[in-house]
């Protein structure tokens, strides 16, 4: 692996980082990445791989909690109603994302085009709940209804269009269902969890045939610069979520999804 391509693996991985757990859409931004800087992965494995990086992370910060939780189980009802509630909300990308896994892979992923706009309309949405969100009446993200936890799953997969944003749509969910902007942002947290811990073995799985394994340097590299960045996100977003809300988050995108749309009707 030469100096140019440990260069780009280190940055891609370090936009996984930054990006993953904030309402941005990380599978956009690295395509649109990626796309920018010619690089190009076999099934797109690079990018669904570094998403290890930021599982690691979360693990990292979230142990100690998660382990009292798992630990607590067998005679705690309201841990195991926790459990329960982040499986019901990951039932939903489990289908859903086995049925659609060669269509998304293969077509929605390929079209830059798509993702700058759905950065776009994401950003605009994301802005327009922030108004209109109702009070707050869930603030612990480990309490969450049954019933809420399964729509929230369900509008998860609407990240299966690349651009959309997996935090972004768990977020938006949350909110509108009546969690406050913290516990939202918690909830998106912990059912990230399965979700890119399934989509990364899936995603393994489906492309065993056409792994690369020259590309495991870079693979090595981006995924340590995804875990150094995303502890860094995790350790400070709940805080900023709580100060400030998603719009900035919301102008982001919209920002970056023009500024990539133009550039693609240039032809850069």
């Amino acid at each position: 692996m030469d100096a140019h391509t440990t260069l780009i693996a280190a940055l891609l991985g370090l936009i996984e980082g930054l990006t993953e757990f904030i309402p941005v859409s990380s599978t956009g931004h690295l395509l649109l990445a990626g796309h920018f800087l010619g690089f190009e992965s076999a099934g797109k494995t690079f990018e669904v791989v570094i998403q290890l990086g930021a599982v690691l992370a979360l693990l990292t910060v979230y142990f100690g909690k998660l382990w009292q939780v798992f630990r607590d189980a067998p005679r705690d009802p309201a841990a195991r109603r926790f459990i329960v509630s982040v499986l019901v909300a990951f039932l939903p990308a489990v289908v859903i994302g086995v049925l659609a896994h060669d269509f998304i892979k293969t077509v929605l992923f390929e079209t830059p085009r798509l993702i700058a706009v759905m950065l776009v309309l994401g950003g605009i949405v994301l802005l327009f709940v922030e108004r209109i969100a109702p009070q707050p009446r869930h603030d612990d993200a480990t309490a969450f209804p049954l019933r809420m936890s399964l729509i929230i799953g369900f509008i998860q997969c609407l990240a299966m269009i690349p651009g959309v944003s997996r935090s972004g749509a768990t977020i938006v969910g949350a909110l509108m269902l009546g969690a406050s902007k913290r516990a939202a942002a918690e909830f998106s947290f912990f059912l990230s969890l399965p979700t890119m811990a399934g989509a990364f073995a899936y995603d393994i799985y489906k492309n065993r045939d056409v792994l690369d394994v020259g590309a495991v340097n870079e693979i090595a590299v981006g995924l340590i610069c995804a875990f150094i960045s995303a502890v860094l996100v995790v350790r400070w977003l709940l805080g900023f979520v709580s100060r400030h809300g998603y719009a900035p988050f919301g102008w982001w995108r919209i920002i970056i999804g023009s500024i990539a749309f133009v550039a693609l009707s240039l032809n850069f």
